[in-house]
């Protein structure tokens, strides 16, 4: 108990919400001073949302193993969206390594067994009637509770299929039977969190205030719910049944999920509380300020955070690295640019006229180009998404050239020439692209202590609108309503500045998730429940570069020779995703404390 209240003490710290701490020594608190004092039984519930690592990006936890460091962005590293471009440091690579077919029976890829927060929530659900908080208060807190355990159970099911189903705090004395339990049914995990939101839902206030800002709502519910059965109904139609449906779900399940899918999104938006987020004018710039600006109305969901350093909790703070680890340079390391986004990745974004944003890779590697031309009548996400040559950056440009073209043809690729220097400012050996969404440009990066690098301010968006409609548009393809799949799609498309659809398919639907989601965490996850994660990561990938010309440069116009690179991955390092790889692995660790885990298939 000791242990438990220390965490919670260190949550409400950095809660700002420690005012109990005069109330007794902390080696005196016991559990029955918690469940009787009001403000402990608020500090419990708050460090259960602390607990939610994957609130984070899917990260493994806090601090070091959470949103201040790496691991908020390996599910973009292990999938086609980017590679990690800090090539000589552990950290960064320690996940990306897993792209090469290296994900085996030991596991370590985005891990996250949540048995000691569900203990933690089926606690507080057991005695919560028992405290102070009035009965109003008891519902609303219970229903968070059990939205946090309905979560936990979503991030551990679309990891490792089905999981032993706990919904009662375990004691030591329990009898075997109830301590080591096997795997539920994949199928059963998914019923348990679609009929837990189902009772629940209800009780949740439909928004919150500033007070419980970053907590629960009636509409966060059903946007779990509408992603949840969106996962069952895929998995039900593309996967396959194996280990008795420990993992896989029947196909004739499908379609039941896919309206429940859909329905659950169609009561967001009937709801009203929540809408696309189109405040500015410009295109882009309203991209853009969909992830900066706090609170808007497309938010369903979020992780909150400050601009305070959230290195280890100093200071109190909640922040995290986002600014410091994707900015372009300058910037306090020399880095920055941490996800270099793959050219294939650049070429789903169409034209606003709706064409195909596939390059003639053959043609751009002919003559000169000025940016203009090369990325002329994008998508405006595209601009809002990504950064590369000549993007505007506080003030100046982004410079990602890679030597100079010479007057007699050759190529300059070190020292200056004519006083212009050969190589621009930015990691030029890369794929030339970075991650503009969710940047802010007011973000100081050169600090370059952990004083500074973890306190950028946005809040990380888990549900927000655009998914919504998004998930509804495939649900309802997937179960044959295809005027409603068009509607739902080209809300977005609209919103985006984009050409409306006049016909829709399945690979019109996942293009359109793949590049209004990009770097939110949601691609791995797709190609896996798809079942076309074999295909669609294990091949090669490609990044640009960029040869400043030097008569268009002393002509005033900045035109460029282009180069697609190829294995940007490098030659020796080929993207692998293997069969078994749908399902995390259980690991032998967890196999070994409770012999009642049978292991996912292909792990050996």
């Amino acid at each position: 108990m000791k242990n438990r209240i220390a965490v919670i003490v260190s949550s409400l710290i950095l809660l700002s919400a420690c005012d109990y701490l005069d109330k007794a020594p902390l080696d005196l608190i016991s559990d029955n001073d918690v469940w009787n004092d009001e403000a402990l039984v608020e500090a419990y519930l708050s460090n259960s949302y602390y607990e939610m690592a994957y609130f984070a990006n899917e990260s493994l936890g806090s601090n070091w193993d959470g949103d201040v460091f790496f691991p908020c962005f390996a599910v973009n590293h292990v999938s086609d969206e980017c590679m990690s471009q800090w090539r000589d440091w552990g950290d960064a690579l320690r996940w990306y390594n897993y792209k090469f077919g290296n994900l085996k029976i030991q596991g370590g890829l985005l891990e996250w067994w949540g048995y000691g927060p569900i203990r933690k929530l089926n606690t507080f659900i057991e005695k919560l009637p028992e405290t102070p908080l009035n009965d109003d208060l008891k519902r609303v807190r219970t229903a968070e509770a059990r939205f946090l355990r309905a979560f936990s159970y979503f991030a551990m099911v679309k990891r490792y299929g089905g999981v032993p189903l706990i919904t009662k705090a375990q004691s030591a004395d329990d009898p075997e039977e109830e301590l080591f339990r096997p795997r539920a049914k994949e199928e059963a995990v998914y019923d348990f969190v679609i009929k837990e939101i189902d009772e629940f839902a209800n009780d949740l206030p439909e928004t919150s205030d500033n007070s419980d800002l970053g907590r629960a709502t009636r509409y966060a519910a059903l946007a779990l719910k509408c992603r949840a059965a969106l996962y069952a109904g895929s998995i039900a139609q593309f996967g396959s049944v194996r280990i008795e449906g420990v993992v896989g779900i029947p196909a004739e399940r499908a379609n039941a999920y896919y309206q429940i899918a859909y329905d659950a999104g169609m009561q967001i938006v009937n709801g009203g509380k929540h809408a696309l987020y189109k405040a500015d004018e410009d295109k882009a710039t309203n991209f853009r300020n969909i992830f900066l600006v706090k609170n808007n109305p497309e938010v369903i969901f979020a992780k909150r955070h400050n601009d305070v350093n959230g290195d280890h909790g100093q200071g109190g703070g909640n922040g995290w690295c986002v600014d410091f680890f994707q900015c372009p340079r300058p910037q306090g390391w020399n880095r920055g640019n941490l996800d270099g986004a793959y050219l294939e990745l650049i070429e789903e974004f169409e034209y606003t006229d709706g064409r195909s944003g596939k390059l003639d890779r053959n043609a751009i590697q002919t003559g000169l180009w000025s940016t203009d031309e090369l990325w002329k009548d994008k998508d405006p996400r595209f601009f809002a998404t990504f950064y590369t040559q000549n993007t505007p950056w506080k003030g100046s440009k982004v410079e990602y050239y890679k030597g100079i073209l010479l007057p007699d043809g050759s190529i300059q690729t070190n020292d200056s020439y004519e006083g212009i220097l050969a190589n621009g400012d930015q990691d030029v050996d890369g794929t030339c692209f970075g991650m503009l969404k969710y940047l802010d440009e007011s973000h100081d990066n050169m600090a370059g202590t952990n004083s500074a690098w973890s306190t950028s301010s946005q809040d990380w968006q888990i549900f927000r609108m655009a998914e919504v409609y998004l998930n509804m548009s495939e649900a309802a393809f997937e179960s044959g309503r295809i005027a409603e799949a068009l509607e739902a799609i080209n809300t977005v498309r609209e919103r985006a500045g984009i050409a409306p659809l006049t016909s829709i398919d399945r690979e019109k639907i996942r293009r359109e998730r793949k590049v209004e989601l990009a770097f939110e965490g949601h691609r791995y996850w797709d190609v896996r429940r798809w079942r076309t994660a074999v295909t669609d990561l294990s091949r090669e990938f490609s990044g640009l570069r960029y040869v400043l010309d030097y008569n268009s440069y002393k002509a005033g116009e900045l035109k460029y020779k282009l180069i697609v690179i190829d294995q940007i991955d490098g030659a020796v390092n080929k993207p692998l995703f293997r069969e078994e790889n749908y399902y995390l692995p259980i690991t032998l660790n967890r196999t070994a404390n409770n012999p009642k885990l049978v292991e996912n298939p292909g792990y050996q």
